[in-house]
C-alpha cells in the first residue's frame, strides 16, 4: 500500500526545523482523526501541482495535528501527451461523478461545458458553487487516487470557447456516433506522443449540428468508442482510459 497522500500548499521544507514540517488544519485532522495515522508511519504530502515530500510521521499532536520528518522537495514531470476532456454538464450529482472517475483516471485539465442540449445550465451563483463542487471533488479524488498533479477544473466554457482550445490541439476529437454523420473508432486514430489531446464529451442528447460543425472547423474529427452507447458521466473517463493506455501513460 502506498502512503497516504495530503495537501500541504505551498510546500516549504523550513532550514531552521531540521526537516520537520507541520501538517495541521483541516488537513492535519484528517490525517489525524480520519486516517489515525501514527508515528513510524509513511506519508506523502504534496501541493497537488506536482510538487511533493515523502516523509515519516514524528509526532501526533491532539486530534489535527502531526509533525513530520522530511528533507528533500521533489517535483513529479508531467506527464505526456496531456489530455484534456471538455465535458458537457450532466444533470444532478453525476458531474461529480465524472471528475471522481475521470481524476483517478489521470485526466489532466477537465473543461466544464454549456452545450447546447444540456438539461443543467450553471447561472449566477448556482454556476458558482456547481464549479466549486466539481473542484473539491477533483481535489479530494486527486488524494484518494495517490496523484501528485491534481487536474485543473477550468471555468465553463462556451462552444466557441471549446472550439479554440480544439484548434490548439495536437490531437483534437469529439466523442459522437450518429448513424448519419461518420465517425471513426478512437482505438485505432493516430495518436501523439506529446503535446495536448483534447476530448469532448457531449451531453444525454448529443452534440447539435452546429456544434458539430464549429468543432470541425477547429480541426476536431468525430470518434466512436465502441458498439455500447455510454452515459455523458462515464464516457470521458472510458475514452481516457484508452488514451492512457494507447499513448503509453499507463505502461
Amino acid at each position: 500500500m502506498t502512503a497516504a497522500v495530503f495537501i500541504l500548499d505551498p510546500l516549504v521544507i523550513p532550514d531552521f526545523s531540521g526537516g520537520e514540517v507541520v501538517l495541521d488544519g483541516p488537513e492535519g485532522r484528517h490525517a489525524v482523526s480520519v486516517k489515525r495515522l501514527r508515528p513510524g508511519e509513511d506519508i506523502t504530502l504534496t501541493d497537488g501541482r506536482g510538487r511533493y515530500l515523502d516523509g515519516v510521521v514524528k509526532t501526533v499532536e491532539g486530534k489535527d495535528r502531526l509533525v513530520v520528518l522530511g528533507s528533500t522537495v521533489f517535483e513529479e514531470p508531467q506527464e505526456q501527451p496531456r489530455i484534456t476532456v471538455v465535458q458537457a454538464l450532466p444533470k444532478g450529482d453525476r458531474g461529480e461523478l465524472a471528475v471522481e472517475t475521470m481524476t483517478e483516471t489521470g485526466v489532466d485539465t477537465i473543461v466544464p461545458w454549456a452545450a447546447s442540449r444540456c438539461i443543467t445550465q450553471w447561472k449566477g451563483e448556482r454556476g458558482l458553487k456547481a464549479l466549486a463542487k466539481w473542484r473539491a471533488t477533483a481535489r479530494e479524488a486527486g488524494k484518494q487516487s495517490r496523484r501528485l498533479r491534481f487536474p485543473q477544473v477550468a471555468d465553463a466554457a462556451t462552444s466557441k470557447q471549446v472550439a479554440a482550445l480544439l484548434a490548439k490541439a495536437d490531437f483534437a476529437a469529439v466523442l459522437h456516433e450518429d448513424r448519419d454523420y461518420g465517425s471513426e473508432p478512437l482505438a485505432t486514430a493516430e495518436l501523439p506522443t506529446e503535446g495536448e489531446i483534447v476530448l469532448v464529451v457531449g451531453p444525454e442528447g448529443g452534440v447539435s449540428p452546429e456544434e458539430l460543425a464549429l468543432f470541425e472547423e477547429a480541426g476536431a474529427k468525430a470518434y466512436r468508442l465502441g458498439r455500447s452507447v455510454l452515459r455523458t458521466s462515464t464516457a470521458g473517463t472510458a475514452a481516457a482510459a484508452l488514451l492512457m493506455g494507447r499513448t503509453g501513460r499507463w505502461s
